[in-house]
């Protein structure tokens, strides 16, 4: 019995497929032709063309037409918008290197495709800010592993805070935040909450800088300042942030203890209560908010930037430590490690650098704060960061797990 007419001998359907495959690369070689061979127009219609071809290609035909594709610096909107959408092995290629993708085409594809895909777009070299935030934006901790560690990628402000609020859950982020040139103070400040021994360490050595250029460009404002008795919020604020001295003068003279030390010196006799603890943060001139934070930090190493930011000793460091009931010495009588590592913070630190950590804490986590604030840090609103100022979003991811208690 024969076969039925309709269905092509062998030899037939390979000369078909051979055709097929010669037609798919000519058409590809048409797209690929300069400005001067091939008109827009045409180029377009050629396009179309190869779009429906490949929509009934196999896949091993649409990953050759894609990689012959990858080199050019001009397509069809149509055909590349097929072939990014395709499987990631098959726009691949496109998406690591083709010239032609522009910022639109790869938030597109970024939006229409899945993990995959994004995972190589964040590797690809040169991205824009526009396009790293397209892909930040879907919190993909493998995808911005890739995007922190490409050298070549882009990263605006608002990217990197949305990665240092993610890094609060993935704390692996850490590590390649701070490699990146694009983080500043307000991200690291905040980030240290939440860092390892080793980062904190590193955001110190980094970010802990000197306010000695803000102090001798605005020494005669503060004699401005006084004569109008301090009446203006907005420069009465950021002097307090500038000036030199930390210690709250009027806390001290309405103070039961003689200074900051005389306090810290009975917390360690007596142990530290709420209400020691406040009149402490009063006298370190901070909101009772920071040092509450300060004080019940797992780590320890804010203590030994309140104590130098406050010029406080490291005979008072150790009281402090004490009135904590934190370990001085491990089991075998050595120094904690914990202890130790405080220590090394304490020496490793200027005076005037570990008070512009300190004044920053205390801005983002006490001045910032808002009945609005408080309300959306306690019902976890973090998509709603970007209505907020750079102190409120430091104060709402320091914060949340501690009003979240």
């Amino acid at each position: 019995m024969s076969e039925p007419a309709s269905v092509p001998p062998p030899e037939a359907a390979k000369a078909s497929f051979r055709a097929r495959a010669a037609l798919l690369k000519r058409l590809a070689d048409i797209v690929s032709l300069p400005a001067s061979r091939v008109n827009a127009f045409e180029r377009a219609m050629t396009g179309d063309l190869l779009v429906e071809m490949l929509s009934l290609a196999s896949p091993e035909e649409r990953k050759r037409v894609a990689i012959r594709l990858t080199p050019l610096a001009e397509l069809p909107n149509s055909l590349l918008r097929l072939l990014l959408r395709d499987d990631a092995e098959i726009a691949g290629p496109l998406i690591e290197g083709c010239l032609a993708l522009n910022d639109a085409d790869l938030c597109a594809c970024a939006a229409d495709t899945g993990t995959e895909h994004r995972l190589i777009m964040a590797g690809r070299r040169g991205i824009s800010e526009v396009v790293t935030e397209s892909l930040i934006a879907f919190d993909e901790p493998a995808v911005i592993h890739a995007l922190l560690r490409n050298t070549t990628a882009k990263l605006s402000q608002p990217g990197i805070d949305a990665v240092v609020s993610l890094s609060r859950k993935v704390p692996e982020l850490c590590e390649h935040l701070l490699r990146r040139p694009e983080l500043r103070p307000s991200g690291a400040y905040v980030m240290f909450w939440w860092c390892g021994p080793d980062y904190r360490k590193t955001i110190l050595q980094r970010f802990a800088v000197s306010r000695e250029v803000l102090q001798e460009v605005s020494e005669d404002v503060f004699g401005m300042a006084a004569a109008e008795n301090w009446q203006d919020p907005v420069s009465r604020k950021a002097l307090q942030f500038i000036e030199r001295r930390q210690r709250n003068r009027a806390a001290i003279e309405k103070s039961p203890y003689d200074n900051l030390e005389h306090a810290v010196s009975e917390a360690a006799k007596a142990g530290l209560t709420s209400g020691l603890a406040a009149e402490m943060a009063y006298l370190a001139g901070i909101k009772p908010l920071t040092g509450a934070k300060i004080l019940g930090d797992v780590g320890g190493e804010p203590l030994a930037i309140l104590c130098k930011a406050t010029g406080m000793t490291r005979f008072d460091l150790e009281n402090l430590w004490r009135s904590l009931r934190r370990p001085l010495a491990d089991a075998a009588g050595e120094p904690h490690p914990d202890w130790a590592r405080v220590q090394m913070i304490f020496e490793m630190l200027a005076v005037d650098r570990a008070q512009t950590v300190l004044r920053y804490w205390n801005w983002s986590l006490s001045s910032a704060m808002s009945p609005a604030l408080i309300k959306a840090i306690r019902a976890g609103d973090e998509e709603a960061l970007d209505q907020y100022s750079a102190p409120e979003r430091a104060a709402m991811l320091a914060l949340a797990e501690d009003f979240g208690r």
